[in-house]
Formats: C-alpha cells, structure tokens, sequence
C-alpha cells in the first residue's frame, strides 16, 4: 500500500516545513450561524469507574501558536481565496481574544483587537479616498468647462481652482490621481493584514468543550483486562517485544533504509494492518459512507486552510513538504506538502465548490498512507508504533448544512462507528470530551478514544489515543470557498465533521499487547479480523527466515 511518486514529483527531496493554521468560564457562545447550548443528558462521573481522567500535561503548555511558524504560506492566484467572517471578529474582539487564551494561543490573544485598530484605519482611509476622489471629480468638471461645475460643489473649493490655468488644474489632478492610487494601496495592505490575523484565530470553542487541560471521561468500552492487577499473575509485554519474539516488526531495517520513526510489518502483522483497513471499511461502508480513494499529496495552501497541525507531546507542529527548485519558486508555483491525514485531501475535494442542500449530508470514508513529520522526541514515550512518521489510516469526512443539531448527528455517528470498531476488536477503550488546550486550530469540539495499552501503565495509566473525532463548524469551508445553495436559493457555508475510523499503527500495537500469552508465546487474533486472516485464530511462534 506504500505509495509512489512518479516523473518529477518522484525526483524533487522532501523537506520539513512547518505550516500555519493548525490547532474561561463555560459559557454558551454566540457564533453567527448557530450557538451551543449546554447537553442536557448528564456526563458520566469518573467516580464511577476505576480510572480518572488524565492529566494531560504536567506543567503549563507550550503557546500553540509559539510553536508554529505564525507566517501563513505564500497563497498563489489559482488557490481558494478565504471569505472569513471578519466582521463577527470585530464586533466580538473579547470572545475571541479570550478563546485564544483558553486553547493556549496566547500570543494571538491581542489579534482580535489589532484587527479593530486596522478596521479603523480603514475607515480613514476609505474617508481620505472619498474625499480625493470628490475633489478629482470636480477637477474634470472643471476641465470639461466652466458650466459643468455643479452647484452642490463646495464653493471654498470652486472658488480655489478658479484662478488656476488649465495646465495647473491639470498638475492637481494628477496628484490627486497619485494621492488616490496611494490611499487604495494602503487600503489593500490594511485588508490584507486584517485577513492574515483572522487566519491565524483558531475556531471558537463549543460549550461541550472543558476548559484547561483536563478532558471529561463520557464512556468505557468492554471490560478492563486486568482490574485488580495486585491479584493477578498475568504477564504483560509490550508490542515491541512481542513483534520481536514473533518476528512481525523490524524497527532496526527501517532505521537503516529511512530513519528513526518508520517500521517494517512482517508477515501476519502485514495481514493485520490490511485485516484492519478492511474491518473498518466494511463497517463504514455498511453504515452508508461512500468510499474514496484520495492522493497523498496535497497543495501547501489545501492543507493549510484546512487548520491541519498535527501535535505531539512536544507541541511540535510540521508536516512534509516537497523541495521546490528556484525556478518553480519564482514562478510562483504552489508547494506541494505530504497529507498528514486523508481529512486535507477530502476536505480539498470540494475546494471552490457549491453544493446542494438536498446532497447533504455528504459522508465520505479514506484509506491513505498518512505523513507526520514531526514524531515527537525519542525515548519510551514513543518508541516502537505509538508515534511514527508515516501510517495507513482511515479516515471519515462528512459536510453537513451549517445546523448544530444535524451536525451533532454526524459527529455521534462517527462516534458510534468509531466505538463499534474497537468494541469489535475486544480492546478496553474510554470516550473523552478533549479540552481547550488539546483542540487545534479547526476544531470547535472534539472527542478522543484511549485504549488501554499494558505498557503505558506507569504513565497515564495505560491509557494512549486511538481515535479522534472533531466538528469544524465552518472552519474549513471559509477558507476552502466551499459553498452551499439552500433550497431558498442562498449561498451559505456548510460545516465539517472528520474522525478516525481506525488508525493501524496503534491498533495493531494494542492487539499484540493486549491479546499477547505468555505462557503459549502467541497473540489472539480478534474474531472479527479472522475473516480476512485466512481463518487464523492465533499468531504463534515460527522458523524464523532470512
């Protein structure tokens, strides 16, 4: 399933970039298009179960914005260009200044208000041209004979050109000219400004949402391997042992042809990762979201209007992109970057596209090969398939019509998919409500699916994400120019929900720990997976071979 590159993609290096735009009291807020409001049906007390919610971070996080490059790439003429809602930012400078602050962009929290102070200079401006252009107006009047003065004119004004020649009338027109072509300048700048400030506001937070750093647990799937662990003998490994007594991972060829962070699947761990992909799809698919089969590159302006960050513990925020050459460069030919997740592809499908009402919702399911280029620093944390470089994911995509409630049906049925798969694959999993401080940049709200790994018990109990599931409001759309006709004929922007169906570095690491005996040294194959196993029910030991 490694894809390829051919002609002169294959020849261009690839090189690190980092990207712009990706990713209190708990108030209702007011958006333009819609508002939350506070659920109804209670969340599930952590007291109840044996497990709390997390701490995410030991110590305050590092800004978001700080750790990202805040310069948004160079948007060539043939991109989407971004209809934002400015004006909402203008009148509610406090809302948005504070949801930076609440989502850890401090160092935007001050943008809102910058965008005021320019809209004012704006004003001026536009005031100073209005001026210019009725003097100039008058100048021609003026020119064309002295009857075409008209008696509205001011005459302190009529009064001053009429003691001039026609040669000095015709000098001050030409200032004027100068003086106006000056004034549209500075308006073009004060707006362009204005616009790259309101790019880089994250999307405002949903009610749903907590504040901080510590998220809400909502739900457990399946039972706990091994609740009371003090009475139980049984012995745990972690996948990277277990891959190497059953010769299914080779992370030291990986580092020899690619470096730290890429992997081999051997034999049966190969099956299981298309096991998996099928697993899933078939799940989707059954659930009536249409299959696509994406590119794997994008344009650099694609992905970031889509808000696409991907972080790791770090903060680290940057994705792979395509070294141009000078020439192309100059040319101004738009960057080609590596997608992080088949969410920027689908999203840029309907780039500069108007659907129809009666189309939505659009719900669409990808298999890609996904990039990250930043895996997070080395050590225990993320060594072995916790954290790599690059993975086959699958991946949900849905517009839906700017409405909370329809919205909120796609994101809870991409939840229930999401928990129907790891139900399937037995693994003891939590449903969280993700917090302020873990949302990027897109995400109005989002929810995370842990599984229980054994060797992650001495930090954060065990616990390491699977899955993610995020609304994007109109995000997305905005600055895509994705746009929706009503049936009453209106142009309005739609909304975005993406989430994980199965992610298989992860997965397949939680299975072979999970489902790892040491007595038989072999692993469980799930039931469900077994159809595309040839039937096997167990990985067991083998000759190894060269």
């Amino acid at each position: 399933m490694r894809p390829s590159l051919s002609g002169a993609a294959a020849a261009k290096p690839f090189t690190c970039l980092p990207f712009l735009l990706r990713t209190s009291t708990r108030n209702s807020f007011q958006h333009p298009a819609f508002t939350y409001t506070k659920r109804t049906t209670p969340r599930l007390s952590t007291a109840l179960f044996s497990h709390s919610a997390r701490h995410l971070r030991a110590q305050e996080a590092p800004d978001q914005a700080t750790a990202i490059n805040t310069a948004a790439p160079l948007r060539p003429t043939t991109a989407p260009k971004p209809l934002l809602d400015i004006k909402h930012i203008r009148l509610n400078p406090d809302l948005y200044s504070q949801n930076c602050i609440d989502r850890n962009y401090k160092s935007l929290a001050d943008y809102p208000h910058k965008i005021n102070t320019l809209f004012a200079e704006w004003q001026a401006q536009q005031k100073a041209g209005r001026a210019l252009r009725e003097r100039g107006n008058m100048l021609r009047r003026i020119l064309a004979g002295p009857g075409s003065t008209s008696r509205d004119d001011p005459r302190e004004i009529v009064d001053e050109f009429r003691d001039m020649t026609r040669d000095e009338i015709l000098e001050e027109a030409r200032k004027v000219k100068a003086e106006l072509a000056g004034i549209e300048e500075t308006e073009g700048k004060l707006q362009a400004e204005m616009e790259r400030l309101a790019l880089a506001i994250p999307n405002l937070t949903s009610d749903e949402t907590p504040r901080g750093t510590e998220p809400e647990v909502m739900s457990y799937i399946n039972n706990h391997p091994e609740p009371e662990p003090a009475l139980s003998d049984r012995v745990w490994r972690n996948h990277v042992h277990v891959g190497a007594e059953l010769g299914l991972l080779d992370f030291a060829g990986a580092a020899s042809s690619s470096g730290w962070g890429w992997y081999y699947l051997l034999d049966e761990a190969a099956d299981l990762e298309q096991a998996l992909i099928s697993y899933a799809l078939a799940t989707a698919t059954r659930a009536g979201w249409r299959q696509v089969s994406p590119p794997s590159v994008v344009y650099g302006h694609i992905a970031a209007a889509c808000g696409f960050q991907p972080r790791d513990a770090n903060g680290e925020t940057q994705i792979y992109a395509i070294a141009q050459s000078k020439e192309d460069a100059a040319r101004g030919k738009p960057e080609l970057v590596l997608a992080g997740t088949a969410e920027i592809p689908l999203a840029g499908m309907k780039a500069d596209t108007v659907l129809d009402e009666a189309d939505l919702p659009l719900k669409r399911v990808a298999v890609s090969r996904c990039y990250r280029a930043e895996a997070g620093a080395r050590g225990s944390e993320t060594k072995g398939l916790y954290r790599v470089h690059e993975f086959t994911k699958v991946e949900m995509f849905s517009w839906t019509l700017p409405d909370q409630v329809e919205t909120e049906e796609i994101f809870d049925e991409m939840i229930d998919l999401q928990t129907e798969i790891l139900s399937g694959l037995g693994l003891h999993c939590r449903v969280l409500e993700m917090p302020t401080a873990d949302l990027g940049a897109s995400a109005t709200r989002k929810c995370d699916i842990e599984a229980f790994f054994p060797s992650r018990r001495e930090r954060n109990d065990g616990w390491g994400e699977v899955t993610s599931a995020s609304i994007c409001t109109d995000y997305q759309t905005r600055r895509l120019a994705t746009r929706l006709k009503t049936k009453e004929g209106k142009l309005v922007y739609p909304w975005t929900v993406n989430g994980t169906a199965l992610a298989v570095p992860r997965v397949l690491a939680a299975i072979l720990e999970n489902g790892w005996n040491e007595s038989e040294k072999s692993v469980l194959i799930p039931e469900v997976l077994r159809p595309w196993m040839d039937g096997r029910e167990k990985i067991g030991p083998r000759h190894r071979m060269n």
